[in-house]
């Protein structure tokens, strides 16, 4: 049984940040953390995880060990929330999981803009 979540997000990303903010403000079923991706603390945490590849998708780590990617993280995220778990059980439905999946690229594509209309590249965003 999950009891803890953690959250790796870019905090170089606007649309990250916000993301953040607005799931740490909503009502849980799951204990949410969250940990900057990349960073020193996920990276002692998680050892085994590609931390390049936390600073592109959205990740999620399960207190099982369970590691959750992409749109999968998003449903999780959304699984862990008390007003937004029926809406994660009809996302990850077989008919409406390629929708879900379109939104997570479309946020990555607009994360990605956003990052780079800042002025901010790959490895000087890390450090901020």
């Amino acid at each position: 049984m999950i009891r803890r979540l953690t959250v790796l997000y870019d905090a170089a990303c606007p649309i990250c940040r916000q993301a953040r903010l607005w799931l740490g403000r909503q009502p849980a079923r799951v204990s949410l953390d969250f940990v900057e991706a990349g960073s020193p603390m996920a990276r002692r945490r998680y050892p085994g995880l590609d931390h390049r590849a936390t600073l592109r998708d959205i990740t999620v780590v399960a207190d099982t060990g369970a590691v959750y990617v992409g749109d999968a993280a998003w449903l999780t995220c959304l699984w862990a929330l008390d007003s937004y778990r029926a809406l994660s059980f009809r996302l990850a439905q077989r008919g409406l999981r390629g929708a879900a999946r379109e939104m997570v690229a479309m946020a990555s594509a607009a994360r990605n803009w956003l990052k780079e209309d800042d002025g901010c590249d790959t490895t000087a965003c890390a450090t901020r």
